[in-house]
């Protein structure tokens, strides 16, 4: 039955003498109330239509554990609480086991639960997930999900591109799935039998970068006790994608610029060198334009990687790919995980919508996996969700809070700095789950953290 359809009423199987806490909660709602008397008419009204919520009080008769997973998964309960004379830890994995949204203790407190139902009771209808085999991804390729505009335009520029064996340089904000279109540029070649080697320049440290991607012969410094084949070398007949090379040191860009003339490395400590077939597929967050007029980039190595350059939109500019992506990353993570999670509340995709997303989407993806593990149920719901570090943007739907800020006399610096610390004092300091929000590479926080003097430590005994 299609949730759109349901009645708007709560249903509701309680002990007799219960009294009219329920009724009044839902009718303070909006919602009607229809009473059933025992496990029968309840199933029955099941079958008959789906309702917004259902109560079902675990202390009536004939009713346990086993009905109230019957009763989640007839799929037409709508939002199931349960309640109970008394609330344990091993009443809670029941909940989360037979799917139901809410616990409540016995008397229900009719305040809270008028409470609970009000926040189901304006959700919209539920959103399915796509099945995961009818995406319209060809065999074996990495997903790119998404029609905007901006994505058409991508998708048109990746196939033209993927024909040839020029470099390319990717360009875009952190988060924007950099990696993914390089991997689909790899498939989409005649290089996909071959390997694809990823590198980031950033979460390698300056003095092993080189070894990394050019190899070293044995003795070749402390610690060398044995041959290494570089990252170049390994890529031979495939794709070497080179994230963040923006951090690279100038001396490695030079010598990765000799390699893109000469096609041959040489291992550090070696004297021959090796020839190499490898397209190079490179990224950066950065503007380069302004790194080469500081001296920070090497123009030639530039023009050398952008004979294809390609900007990744950032996610605020894709339109309706916010709630194509929130879908697909729900059907991903809810196989992933296990969990019985099958759709989203039209309330809930608005909500997305209406984010900022400036983490982009490894931010998307972030919320909606933390969403799925999390939901109560088999829908995720707006209060499931936990959307960025700021507020809103002005919703496009109407009404909705208005933006909050910076203030625009503030320096970029002070902006930059300021969230930071935002971010780390959200997560108690942890710098990896700090980096993962802002959609940074840790090396990359830890960097500007030093640079801004921020001091790092968990404020609560965590580690960062």
């Amino acid at each position: 039955m299609e949730n759109s359809t349901a009645t708007r009423a709560v249903l509701c199987l309680q002990r007799p003498d219960a009294g009219n806490t329920t009724e009044r909660a839902a009718r303070a709602t909006g919602l009607d109330f229809v009473a059933v008397q025992g496990v029968g008419e309840l199933f029955k009204a099941l079958d008959r239509s789906p309702w917004t919520a259902t109560v079902l009080s675990l202390s009536a008769d004939h009713v346990d554990d086993p009905i109230a997973k019957r009763v989640a998964e007839q799929g037409t309960a709508g939002a199931l609480f349960l309640t109970a004379p008394a609330v344990s830890l091993e009443r809670a994995l029941m909940m989360e086991r037979v799917g139901a949204v809410g616990l409540l203790r016995e008397p229900v407190d009719e305040a809270e639960l008028q409470s609970r139902l009000a926040a189901v009771a304006d959700e919209g209808p539920e959103v399915p997930f796509p099945r995961l085999d009818e995406e319209g991804a060809l065999e074996g390729a990495p997903l790119l999900v998404g029609d905007s505009p901006a994505m058409g335009t991508l998708f048109e520029t990746v196939a033209r591109a993927s024909r040839s064996t020029s470099t390319v340089l990717l360009t875009g904000e952190s988060g924007t799935g950099k990696e993914v279109v390089a991997r689909s540029l790899h498939w989409a070649s005649d290089r996909r039998s071959g390997p694809f080697v990823a590198v980031n320049c950033a979460a390698i440290p300056e003095q092993l970068l080189e070894s990394e991607l050019f190899g070293h012969e044995r003795g070749a410094f402390t610690g060398a006790v044995a041959r290494r084949v570089g990252r170049f070398e390994r890529a031979h007949g495939g794709t070497l994608f080179l994230d963040e090379i923006g951090d690279m040191s100038l001396v490695l860009q030079a010598k990765v610029l000799r390699v893109l003339e000469d096609r041959v490395v040489e291992r550090v400590g070696g004297e021959k060198s090796q020839p190499v077939d490898v397209r190079v597929i490179a990224a950066t967050n950065q503007a380069l334009g302004p790194a080469m007029q500081e001296g920070r980039f090497r123009e030639d190595l530039f023009y050398r990687l952008a004979v294809v350059e390609l900007n990744l939109p950032p996610l605020r500019m894709r339109g309706g790919d916010v709630r194509r992506l929130a879908l697909h990353f729900g059907a991903h993570f809810a196989h992933r995980h296990g969990k019985p999670v099958r759709a989203v509340t039209q309330r809930a995709l608005l909500r997305l919508e209406d984010a900022a997303w400036p983490g982009n989407v490894r931010e998307l993806r972030n919320v909606m996996d933390r969403a799925v593990l999390l939901a109560h149920g088999e829908v995720i719901r707006s209060a499931d969700l936990r959307v960025g570090l700021a507020a809103p943007i002005a919703s496009a739907h109407g009404g909705g809070p208005e933006p909050v800020g910076y203030a625009p006399e503030l320096s970029l610096e002070e902006v930059e700095s300021d969230h930071i610390r935002r971010a780390l004092a959200s997560v108690d300091g942890h710098m990896a789950q700090a980096a993962e929000s802002l959609g940074i590479h840790r090396n990359t926080l830890a960097r500007k953290m030093k640079e801004y003097g921020i001091d790092g430590r968990p404020t609560n005994g965590g580690r960062p």
